[in-house]
C-alpha cells in the first residue's frame, strides 16, 4: 500500500523548515519511516516476500544515512527527530 498525496503532504507539513520545504533531512527521514513501517507491515503477513524485504533493507539503510548525517550536523535535531519517530538510538 503506497502512501496517499495527502498523507504524504500531511507528513511533510509536520517536518518541513520553511514553507517551501519537501526535501531536508527531517522530512526525508520521516517519510523513509512512514514507509518502512509500511513495508514492515506487509512483511508481517508476506513473509516470504524477499523483493520486499531486500527494499526493505535499502531503506533502512537510506534512513542510517540521513540519521548520521543530522547526528553530525545538529544533535539537538537528531534526538527531537528520533524521539518524534520512535527511532532507536545506539
Amino acid at each position: 500500500m503506497t502512501m496517499t498525496k495527502e498523507e504524504k503532504q500531511k507528513i511533510i507539513d509536520s517536518y518541513k523548515q520553511h514553507d517551501n520545504d519537501t526535501g531536508s533531512t527531517e522530512v526525508q527521514i520521516a517519510l523513509l519511516t512512514n514507509r518502512i513501517l509500511e513495508l514492515t507491515e506487509h512483511l508481517k503477513i508476506h513473509k516470504h516476500d524477499e523483493s520486499s524485504r531486500r527494499g526493505l533493507l535499502k531503506l533502512v539503510g537510506q534512513r542510517k544515512s540521513f540519521l548520521a548525517y543530522l547526528k553530525k550536523r545538529d544533535y539537538k535535531k537528531y534526538l527531537s527527530m528520533t524521539e518524534k519517530l520512535n527511532i532507536r538510538t545506539k
